[in-house]
């Protein structure tokens, strides 16, 4: 099951609260674009339901969590890691097989970067990066996506490409974003933060950008 149902989310930083008490229920199927101005408490409420959802989800967190000194390779590798004995991931830490080689190279080509494969991290532009992290939550294969500003560095025809990937790869997702726009060309359903709540809860079809600005 990708769905969730969860209830009494909260979360406080400094004895301040920014978030909930709330509650979130996603059917399995759902796509579900979280829009809010920053701070909000967008990237927290991600952060919540990781949390509790945890195993059953692929992340691409804001803070992207690439390992600078690995190349390319390892760091999509990584998002499969708890799938594999440990003596198969030291290994291909030294010598990649072929299977993982092909697999991760042919994620890279559909977001336009096969030839980084084996590039460090550390030496790849703001946009790549955030594409490595997409292909990390591509390869570990969930059927529940949960992703924060995944599109922010990346120019529009790029940001198409990754949203239609996302789209076609993960059954449910809840993903963070600041395009409005995007958010309900690819997304089924809009929740709108605001001080930590939600503000607003509709199906897509039903709003228009006018609707969700004034959360802005």
């Amino acid at each position: 099951m990708s769905g969730f149902d969860l209830t009494g989310l909260t979360a406080s930083f400094d004895g301040e609260r920014v978030i909930g008490p709330l509650s979130l229920s996603v059917n399995e199927g759902e796509r579900v674009g979280l829009v809010g101005r920053s701070g909000a408490g967008k990237s927290t409420l991600i952060s919540l339901i990781h949390q509790q959802v945890n195993r059953t989800s692929s992340l691409v967190p804001q803070n992207l969590g690439l390992v600078n000194a690995l190349p390319v390779f390892h760091n999509v590798y990584m998002g499969r890691l708890d799938a594999n004995a440990t003596w198969y991931n030291t290994l291909t830490l030294i010598r990649p097989f072929a299977r993982d080689t092909r697999e991760i190279t042919m994620l890279l080509d559909e977001l336009a970067m096969p030839e980084k494969v084996w590039i460090p991290a550390a030496s790849l532009s703001g946009g790549q990066r955030q594409r490595v992290a997409i292909a990390r939550a591509l390869y570990r294969k969930s059927g529940l996506l949960l992703a924060d500003e995944p599109v922010s560095a990346l120019d529009g025809p790029t940001a198409h490409l990754v949203m239609k990937l996302l789209r076609e790869r993960f059954q449910t997702s809840v993903i963070a974003l600041h395009d409005v726009e995007l958010a309900l060309a690819y997304c089924t359903r809009i929740v709108g933060i605001q001080d930590g709540q939600i503000a607003l809860d509709e199906p897509s079809e039903k709003l228009t950008p006018a609707d969700i600005m004034p959360l802005y």
